[in-house]
């Protein structure tokens, strides 16, 4: 078993500047396969996972995709599969309290959630020189995809029984899963909540941070982290995500990254925040090399700051992009030893 409180200590202590981007997608390519196939097939998303993390060993951690589509599938959510793109959900499933009384918690054979188990199982009894971390929803942005997010915010202040009901069974569902995740030998999950931006920081502590808190306290010990990412947060609502108590957190490239780590508790991992699309996808490989640069430079003073992507990595990365990340990190840690 490995010692995740260990894995977070040796990241903040390192003289280097630790690198842990959400990034599969170039692995799909690597192997000759579409995005389709990979968030279909388990065994074609670990081949995926495997190829990123022989081509970028410098990674701390193996990651999956951030499909945020498996869980609302698995309570009967029609979902788009375009053949190159990231999946996602048609319609809304429920839209009042007696929809949401009557909709089941989904088991664990529903959907496409035994594909992503089986990826995690395999990543994990595979690559074993860094941890494995499984990806995740987080029940608010689970709870916009089964109402809808434009009719939930407005629902939030109208019917919050029905939106609190339908917390419950996200939850309990979500619950279950990173609980399956962390039993077949995942090491941590990133739970992403970036609806959750979408609120107040009050009303993220009221509709959020008390879901998020049941999850992390059910899932997260010595053997399993918990990575909550809130790519919506443009700083504003930092203390409702610290309040669910994850040990590290995740943020997006709309927030400055210095105030988050002003905002982020001592001995919590802060990651972030290079955008996937402007930087990673649009860019050329020498603006990537000065926004790294200049990132770097500013977050310099922080021992919990870890480099990271803004969120999950699109499909269609230059590698020469993904090269001018590492490099400028190399660099920069070549003058730090």
């Amino acid at each position: 078993m490995r010692n995740m409180q260990d894995w977070a200590k040796g990241l903040m202590d390192s003289k280097k500047r630790g690198v842990l981007p959400i990034m599969t997608h170039p692995g799909i390519e690597m192997i000759g396969r579409e995005v389709y196939d990979a968030v279909t097939d388990g065994r074609v998303h670990y081949e995926a996972i495997k190829a990123v993390n022989e081509a970028y060993p410098q990674s701390a951690a193996a990651t999956v995709i951030m499909d945020l589509t498996v869980e609302a599938e698995a309570f009967g959510s029609e979902i788009s599969f375009p053949k190159n793109e990231v999946p996602s959900v048609i319609g809304r499933l429920v839209s009042d309290y007696a929809s949401v009384e009557k909709l089941q918690v989904p088991d664990l054979t529903k959907g496409r959630v035994q594909q992503y188990l089986l990826a995690n199982k395999l990543a994990a009894e595979n690559i074993t020189d860094k941890p494995t971390l499984a990806g995740c929803i987080g029940p608010f942005s689970l709870a916009g995809r089964l109402f809808d997010m434009t009719e939930i915010m407005m629902a939030c202040y109208v019917e919050p029984d029905t939106i609190e009901l339908l917390l419950k069974k996200c939850t309990a569902f979500i619950k279950n899963y990173c609980l399956e995740l962390k039993k077949v030998g995942a090491n941590g999950v990133v739970l992403a909540e970036p609806a959750a931006g979408l609120l107040s920081n009050d009303d993220c502590l009221k509709f959020a941070t008390p879901y998020l808190k049941e999850i992390v306290d059910a899932v997260q010990d010595e053997n399993f982290i918990v990575v909550l990412h809130n790519c919506g947060n443009t700083g504003h609502c930092t203390q409702s995500m610290a309040a669910a108590g994850a040990w590290a957190l995740h943020f997006g490239n709309k927030i400055d990254m210095v105030k988050a780590l002003e905002d982020t508790p001592e001995g919590v991992l802060a990651m972030g925040n290079i955008d996937p699309v402007a930087m990673f996808k649009v860019a050329t490989a020498q603006e990537m090399k000065t926004a790294v640069s200049d990132l770097l430079e500013r977050t310099k003073d922080y021992k919990n700051f870890i480099l990271s992507s803004g969120c999950d990595t699109p499909p269609e990365v230059p590698a020469a992009n993904i090269d001018a990340f590492y490099e400028t990190l190399d660099e920069f840690n070549a003058k730090r030893a």
